[in-house]
Formats: C-alpha cells, structure tokens, sequence
C-alpha cells in the first residue's frame, strides 16, 4: 500500500471545519445576530416585525422576544441566543445589551485572531477585564431608598424609555412598581423576594385604552358564578371560603356494577348521593361565607343548596388563581370540607364582584387589605399591542424587583460603559505581556453600547465618542452620558436615567463569558445524524400537562 494515501477517520458525510476558519464562521454568526438586534437599543428604537409559524404576528423591541422567534441554523449564533434568554430569565432586562456587548467583543478579538493571538490569551484577558470592570461598577454604584417613589419611578422608566410604552411616561412604570411592592415578601435582613410568576398576574383584556390599566389590589380572574341569576354578584366585603375538592358525589375509583334487586334500593341509593352532598354543604355553610371558589367541580344540588343560602360559588377556578385569592384575602386553601376552620377563611377582601368587561365576565376581589398578590388588569386596542405592552411590563416588573433585592442604582445612557471603559484604558498599561491588546481591545468593546446609543439617535457617531471619551478620559465625572431621546451628552443624574446594578453586572458577565466560550471553539463537525434515528418513526406521545404549564396561556387556543 502506498504510504501517503490519505486517511479517512471520519465518514464522507461529516462535514469539519477547524482552525481559524471556525473562529471567523462563529464571529461571523455572533456579529450577525448582534446587527438584528443592534437597532433596538435605547429610546430611538425601531421595532421588529416577525411572522411566526402559524403565521401570527410580533412586533417588538425586546431583544429576547425577536431571537426567540427566529430560526437559526448556525450553532454559534444558536449559543448567542442562549445569551439573551438566560439575561430574561436572571434579571428580565437588557437582553439587548447583552447581545450588542457580547458580538462586539467578538468582533475586537478578530484581529488578534488573525495575528495568530491564541484564543486562550484572549479569553484570560477578557476575563481580567471583566474583574476589572466589575470592580468599577461597584465603585460608582449608588445606593438607593426603595421606599422613595420618585426615585424608583425614574429607575424603572429608564428600562421602558427604550421600549413601545415608553411614549405613555409613568404609566407602566407606576403600574410595575405597584405590583411589586404589593408582592413583595421580606425575607428579613433587609432582603425582599417577589415572585413575579406566582403572584402577579397579568390580565389582558382587548378594548379600551392603555390608560385604563390598573393594579388591582386583590385578584381578578375569568370566571363567572355558577347560577347567575340565583347568587349574588357583588358583596361587600365578603367571607372567602378555598376548597381544593369536588363538591359532588364521589365516583367509584374503579368501574362498579351495583346489582338492585328491589326498587326502592335505587330510591336509597339517590337519596344517599343527596344526603351526601347535603352533608358536604351543611359543613361549608356551618362557617357562613358569602363566596365559595373550588378548583373543581360543582354539582348541581350543592350548586341548589349554596345558591338558597345566599353564598356564590365559583368552580373549576385554576390551582394558581386560587393561590392568588388565598394571598390577596389570607384565606387558606381546603382540601376536606370537614377539616374546616374558622381561621382558614379569607376575610381581608373588601369587595367580590362580577363584572363585564367586553363581552366576557371577570370576577373581581379587590380593595383587600395588605395583600400579597395582585393582578395588573392591561386594556389596550389591539392583540399585539397588549402583547407587547406585557412584555414591557415583565421587564419593569424585573427591574422592579431588583432594585428591592438589591438596591443599588448606575447611569444609564451608556455612561456605566464609559466610566468601565476609561478605567480599563487605563489600567491596561500596567498589564503584563501579551495579554496587554487584547485587554485594551475589551476595554474598546464596552463602548458599544454608548456608540450604538448614539447611532440609534441618528448623531454624528465619531464626534459624539470623541466627545464622550474625552469627558471619562480623566475619570472626574463618572455620570456623563448620552440622553436617549434628544442625543445631548448630559449628566445621567440630572435625566435620572438610572440601570440597576444587578442587570449591568449581569450583562457583562454574560456577555465577556459568552465570547469567551465562542472564541474557545476550534472545531465543527456537523452532519452526525443523517440516518433516521431507531425509534424517530414511533409516534410521539400526547404531551401530559405538568402543574408548571398549567398556568402558561399557551393552553388556549385564540
């Protein structure tokens, strides 16, 4: 056999880039994904307009909602993705930022790259830098009062100036700071958690206008009384009785065959379901409550015997919207009718209601007193402008919620980035050995943010940076930045154009450890599975809903 007939380790059908070749692909990839998002930072933002499969339609300017509907078939623009989702789901902003920052600094390691830099140096430097650069946000941060509304007001507007609602001013922002105070639960130590998904819900009703949005103190849900004619639609101030069980006659686990020999045994057998059931009535009346929710069934006679007690009675309710009643009234959810205590019924509630909004009825609790859930009630004109203003309130709600977990305040407007970025510069000079370009390069890249601020303003980009540099280069004011809307370089302070310190921190780790990670990568192989998998042609199981999904809207078709 001849010596240098090539070797084939892989199969034909795999296909492999290595070397310098991949590194360029996935800069590529990532630079690509950033430009997507890149116009939708800031308050000038453009909106995006996606088509989804089923041929809905969302438009949007948050960068986690527009990387969540698009395909993408490249892996390392799939790990860029990745970036924005972990951004929502840790601290529920700047999942644009993230991106911007991480694709640039992408972008600045390419000529290290081509210089034969390896890719190791690059990533020991870049996480220097972002030692660094945490160490300078920590040192211009400002500590905030959470119970000072204005401040927090201006807080949580600099996170929807860049969004649609924007343009409706304190509106979303009083709306989210509302709800999370109400939700709020201390930890002690000066700690606060709020569980934005368990108890706050977010009610979209279509019709109206945006400024009839409103916090509810209480909770509000879909569902009407079971008899309406018969029970009562409002009472004031009602006493809330939680079940977790059918109010009906129990079934037989199992298929049961009774065989009745005389025909007064089946009149018995009726007259026990009724006894039953009655007995199950008289055991919930005994505690005089005006309203009665379960979150399942409710049968005819028991619906009989409530109705001629006067008490309402709401059935098939979800576990989750049940949870949020027992929060916002203090009742306590039961699962026995027997194992009934005085103390488990809800009375903080001021007002039970059921009222029409459109063409649906929607039962109200509100006025409740302390409560520890609540409901933001969005009217809005149209599908998809509801659906957006949701999406922005998430995000007001998250840096709601992060201002009181951890109340520390940095500038917004891209002077956090500067002030980050002049610190490096300056400090790169007393970095050793060849780590020293590639530093000074990360520190290039926080820039980003501020140039794309200003691009997005429709500014004089150079002029603007040189100006803004200039301003940082000597450090004495970390707070100079760009004003969004109008493009002046301004004092943040004064435009109270505020990020919370837990996003800003959170965006620069992601994004330096998410370049890191892509700059690691030196190989690709692809096309491992060609053949049908064993098993792919078995037919997929029907999905079993979990307790988690039940809560997700998905479930309802439009």
């Amino acid at each position: 056999m001849a010596l240098n007939a090539p070797v084939l380790v892989l199969k034909d059908s795999l296909k492999r880039e290595s070397g310098t070749k991949v590194h360029h692909a996935n800069i590529q990839a990532a630079k690509a994904v950033a430009d997507i998002i890149r116009t939708t930072l800031g308050p000038r933002s453009m909106l995006k307009m996606l088509l989804d499969a089923s041929g809905g339609i969302v438009v949007t300017n948050d960068g986690n909602a527009i990387l969540r509907e698009i395909d993408i078939a490249h892996p390392a623009a799939k790990s860029m993705i990745e970036l924005s989702r972990t951004q929502d789901e840790e601290v529920g902003d700047g999942t644009t930022s993230v991106i911007v920052l991480a694709g640039e600094m992408l972008h600045v390691a390419e000529a290290f790259i081509d210089k034969h830099y390896h890719p190791t140096v690059i990533c020991r430097a870049y996480t220097k830098a972002l030692e660094d650069a945490l160490a300078v946000l920590d040192k211009i941060a400002m500590p905030v009062d959470v119970n000072d509304r204005a401040a927090m007001l201006g807080l949580v507007k600099s996170s929807i100036g860049t969004k649609f609602t924007g343009q409706f001013g304190d509106l979303i922002a009083d709306l989210a700071i509302d709800a999370t105070t109400t939700a709020g639960v201390d930890l002690g130590q000066g700690m606060r958690e709020v569980d934005i998904k368990k108890y706050i819900k977010v009610e979209k009703v279509p019709g109206g206008q945006l400024e009839d949005s409103r916090v509810l103190k209480g909770v509000m849900f879909n569902k009407d009384v079971v008899a309406p004619g018969k029970m009562r639609r409002k009472i004031v101030n009602p006493r809330i009785i939680l079940l977790d069980c059918p109010v009906e006659y129990k079934k037989g686990e199992n298929q049961t065959n009774a065989e009745l020999m005389k025909e007064e045994d089946w009149q018995v057998l009726l007259e026990m379901e009724e006894e039953y059931i009655k007995n199950l009535c008289a055991q919930i009346l005994k505690f005089k409550p005006d309203l009665v929710v379960t979150e399942k069934g409710l049968s005819d006679l028991a619906i009989h015997y409530l109705s001629k007690a006067g008490v309402s009675a709401i059935r098939r309710l979800r576990k989750t919207d049940n949870n949020r009643i027992a929060k916002a009234c203090g009742a306590v959810i039961v699962n026995r009718p027997e194992e009934l205590q005085e103390s488990d019924v809800g009375t903080r509630a001021g007002l039970f209601e059921v009222k029409k909004i459109g063409d649906e009825f929607f039962t109200f609790i509100v006025d409740c007193k302390d409560p520890k859930a609540c409901t933001v009630l969005l009217r809005g004109a149209s599908k998809d402008v509801l659906n957006e203003v949701e999406r922005n309130l998430q995000d007001a709600m998250s840096v709601a919620r992060n201002i009181l977990k951890n109340p520390k305040l940095l500038p917004g407007g891209g002077a956090t980035e500067l002030t980050v970025s002049a610190a490096l510069k300056q400090k790169s000079s007393s970095v050793e050995g060849v780590e020293k370009w590639p530093y000074e390069a990360a520190a290039l890249a926080f820039e980003a943010i501020p140039r794309t601020l200003a691009q997005n303003c429709g500014l004089n980009v150079i002029r603007i940076m040189t100006q803004l540099q200039g301003k940082h280069a000597n450090g004495e004011n970390a707070w100079v930045g760009i004003d969004g809307s109008s493009g002046d370089i301004v004092d943040m302070k004064e435009r109270k154009i505020w990020d919370s310190y837990s996003v800003k921190a959170q965006t620069f780790k992601t994004a330096i450890e998410a370049a890191c990670m892509l700059l690691r990568i030196d190989d690709i192989v692809s096309g491992i599975k060609k053949k049908q998998a064993p098993g792919a042609s078995a037919p997929k199981q029907p999905q079993i809903e979990q307790e988690g999904d039940a809560d997700n809207e998905q479930m309802i078709p439009e």
